[in-house]
């Protein structure tokens, strides 16, 4: 499967490995796409499992739709499953880093019967995350989402010389050269950058509709050297878990783990699947 179609919108997928390999779904975060998962999704298949790795409404050409409340979890889980359908796939192992976590998050709360098992990387539970922003250090942490409620003008810092600001961002985060370049030239497609903080400014809409508590088979993973989320979040995520859960902590890798430990993710998440 190359794409699928949902409500008018057309998505890309990286469909590979096995074809009756176990499915695993790959979903990347911000400013990420599907190529987040290009040294994760090989060493997968060398296990035996499929991947479909799609890019995520907003990252796509032919769905990027305007308004904030187009980019709610209930949107961005629903394109999930309309990936599922097309691929005839009644459930698959869901892999989520960063944004694509909390969709992850999302699917195994309102969704169990679509999720085999659940593998989050970097980010907290939603309810742990609000937990942790009054009693840590996240709140200052995440003090770039407020900044990216503002209308236009994170737009025009980012993008200000062929993307410079966003690429010095990146580059300081630990981000590798070459994930950067790919990033930043996709942040500089027409619309691009607006669709990708669409996830950010549809909070308040995310907040009417609250992830519950995850109830199928769990593994966390989760890096030391993340700037962007503490460890206060990560170690409260287990009390929203009713099911097998498993935290792993990466030692002094950023925030980027899907391309700095492609060889672990996929060792980790071929276990956890095997474990299910």
């Amino acid at each position: 499967m190359e794409n699928f179609r949902r409500d008018g919108l057309t998505f890309d997928v990286l469909d590979a490995g096995p074809s009756d390999g176990e499915p695993v779904v790959l979903l990347h975060g911000f400013p990420q796409d599907s190529t987040a998962w290009n040294r994760v999704a090989p060493a997968l298949h060398q296990h035996g499992l499929r991947t479909l790795a799609p890019d995520q409404r907003g990252y796509c050409t032919m769905a990027r739709p305007r308004g904030r409340s187009r980019y709610r979890l209930r949107e961005t889980t629903d394109d999930v499953l309309a990936m599922l359908d097309a691929a005839g796939l009644k459930s698959a192992h869901v892999v989520g880093h960063d944004w694509g976590g909390l969709v992850g998050w999302a699917l195994g709360a309102w969704h169990p019967d679509r999720v085999r098992t659940l593998s989050v990387l970097s980010v907290p539970h939603p309810a742990a995350m609000a937990k942790a922003m009054v009693t840590s250090d996240q709140a200052l942490r995440s003090y770039y989402v407020g900044v990216f409620q503002i209308p236009v003008l994170p737009e025009r810092l980012l993008l200000a010389g062929r993307g410079a600001a966003l690429r010095w961002v990146l580059s300081r985060a630990g981000l590798p050269d070459d994930a950067v370049d790919r990033y930043v030239a996709r942040m500089r497609e027409p619309g691009a950058l607006t669709a990708a903080l669409g996830w950010y400014r549809a909070l308040p809409w995310n907040g009417q509709d609250p992830v519950g508590r995850i109830r199928v088979p769990t593994l966390h993973v989760w890096s030391t050297g993340d700037a962007f989320l503490g460890r206060a979040g990560i170690e409260a995520t287990e009390q929203y878990v009713d099911a097998p859960y498993r935290l792993e902590v990466l030692d002094d890798v950023p925030h980027w783990i899907p391309e700095l430990a492609p060889d672990r993710v996929a060792e980790l998440v071929a276990a956890h699947v095997r474990s299910a």
